[in-house]
């Protein structure tokens, strides 16, 4: 990986989620975290990373399988929370790199669920959420969600919505795109 310039995490998680309130018992959790590692000195993605993560004490739904396409034999298949927190902080440097998502959501996600299960949290404090950037620098009354943020920056939206793994991307071209303005902090 290049290590010169300034990397950027650009992190966005997927979560067990039910058409109406959960189930008695269920929580949601984590089941994807996407990241894209975003070079901000040289205005590019440099990787894209896709960790599925199995529920402890929830399922995933027919409606989160219709809106992420994550099924739940394939979560199944992914490792526990507290696995993908050491992954993320050995593989991603997650405690030492600034890192941004769309909105406060991925951020208080971990926040709950590492409390929940006495995970230690795997990032460091320098976050920047990414839609309330982008929000201000479109003087923008009300905040957009991702897809129509990448409309309004004229983007594609590469992959599919709602899959941690292509929103990271996504996200992070609007970074970039936002860092090219001189918009984003520090640019």
């Amino acid at each position: 990986m290049n290590n010169s310039g300034r990397l950027l995490n650009v992190v966005d998680v997927e979560a067990t989620c039910w058409d109406g309130p959960p189930p008695p018992g269920a929580v949601s959790e984590i089941i994807e975290i996407g990241l894209t590692v975003v070079d901000l000195d040289e205005g590019v993605r440099l990787e894209k990373h896709r960790l599925l993560v199995r529920p402890a004490r929830s399922t995933v739904s027919a409606f989160c399988t219709e809106l992420t396409g994550l099924t739940p034999d394939e979560v199944e298949q992914g490792v526990e929370f507290a696995e993908a927190c050491r992954e993320l902080a050995a593989r991603h440097r997650t405690g030492e790199r600034p890192w941004a998502s769309w909105g406060d959501y991925d951020r208080h996600q971990f926040t709950r669920q590492c409390a929940a299960t006495e995970t230690p949290y795997p990032f460091g404090h320098r976050h920047a959420n990414a839609k309330a950037v982008f929000t201000a620098a479109h003087g923008l009354r009300k905040r957009p969600g991702m897809a129509q943020a990448l409309r309004l920056a004229e983007l594609p939206l590469e992959g599919r919505h709602h899959r941690g793994e292509d929103d990271a991307w996504n996200i992070a071209a609007l970074v970039l795109d936002l860092a090219g303005r001189g918009a984003w902090p520090g640019a």
